[in-house]
């Protein structure tokens, strides 16, 4: 893909339908995973309502909401075309006229896990400065806003940019002063959080362009989105960087990108044809069998297994549709205790998804 240039050095500035410069090409430039809104394994392009509980939307990517049915997500929502040198990205649609609360919070956020992060030294002496960038596309104008926070939610940097034409992808570089105080993990924990405002109320917005030691998602004053029936807010190209200007976006091949979020989560669908051999084990009884698998990588941390639909377990003397399972994890893989009926024990077994993605065995070690 190919990027354009940019201004440097400016805080909150917002230059219209102008590309970033070639970058480099240093290893981890970008602290975001997934910032071209590629990869969507949950929803594979599915419009979702974003709840009043933190909800995954495309991967790494989690729609963050104090209220129910305020808006939805969806990868390219409204089919427009992307800026130049992408194809996807991030599409908000606003699903009421909504009048924001002191207490309300509307947010895409992603969580960045301290171990991509430790090179920053926040918290210390020698925090490193950081420019944040993106893309964005909206249908309405003015002053936006969002916020850089710990995973306490007792540090925070909220940050004000300009959207000054409707329905143009605008380029917004914000360049932020690395905070020499507070705790920033530096764990496989949420090292930073990374937040862009749909409208906030008084408690959760802050003066833009400085630290503060409060709960804040986004900077006083911004535009809420969630505040205009069928408003539109799309974004794309979204990268985290050292320095105080922003270079290219960092180009990621697919199948890194695919893995990258693959830490934190994956899924496995029969979609297509009917997939033999996911995990393999024996009976330990006529009623259970034991399956162990693979992650496709290693995980953050011991995820949760889930299953949807028909998983079936073959046993050499037959099948039997598996009508519960109980997870067994560690990062790097998983065992399956499922019930089962008339089985051997001791006889080998093997695990089949059913043909249509209604059938599917995911793992979750988000953030």
């Amino acid at each position: 893909m190919a990027y354009g240039t940019v201004n440097a050095d400016v805080i909150g500035t917002s230059v219209a339908g102008s590309n970033l410069g070639a970058g480099d090409a240093s290893l981890m430039k970008n602290r975001i995973i997934n910032g071209a809104m590629v990869i969507d394994q949950r929803n594979a392009g599915a419009s979702v309502t974003a709840t009043n509980a933190s909800l995954y939307t495309l991967d790494r990517w989690k729609a963050n909401a104090s209220q129910n049915s305020k808006y939805t997500v969806q990868q390219n929502a409204g089919s427009v075309t992307p800026p130049v040198g992408y194809i996807n990205y991030l599409g908000v649609t606003s699903s009421s006229a909504y009048s924001v609360a002191s207490g309300d919070y509307f947010n895409i956020i992603q969580s960045i896990e301290g171990l991509n992060c430790t090179d920053l030294a926040w918290g210390t002496a020698n925090a490193k400065t950081v420019t944040l960038s993106f893309q964005v596309y909206s249908s309405l104008t003015g002053t936006f806003g969002g916020a850089i926070q710990n995973s306490a939610g007792n540090r925070s940097y909220p940050f004000a940019y300009t959207i000054s034409s409707a329905n143009t992808w605008t380029q917004i570089s914000v360049t932020i002063t690395g905070d020499t105080t507070g705790t920033w993990l530096t764990t496989n924990g949420t090292g930073i959080l990374v937040s862009i405002g749909l409208g906030n109320g008084t408690t959760y917005s802050g003066t833009a362009g400085s630290w503060s030691g409060n709960y804040y998602f986004s900077a006083t004053g911004a535009t809420s989105v969630v505040g205009t029936n069928g408003a539109t807010f799309y974004i794309t190209g979204v990268q985290l960087e050292v320095g105080s200007s922003a270079t290219g976006f960092e180009y990621v091949n697919y199948q890194t990108s695919l893995a990258n979020c693959q830490r934190y989560y994956w899924k496995v669908s029969g979609d297509g044809a009917s997939i033999g051999g996911f995990g393999s084990g024996q009976c330990a009884s006529s009623v259970t069998a034991n399956i162990i698998f693979s992650y496709p990588v290693t995980m953050r941390t011991a995820p949760t297994i889930a299953q949807s639909g028909t998983y079936t377990i073959n046993f050499g003397a037959g099948n039997s549709t598996v009508s519960a399972i109980i997870g067994y994890t560690s990062s790097a893989y998983g065992r399956i205790d499922a019930t089962i009926s008339g089985a051997t024990t001791g006889y080998g077994a093997a695990g089949w998804l059913s043909n249509g993605t209604s059938n599917f065995i995911t793992g979750s070690a988000e953030l």
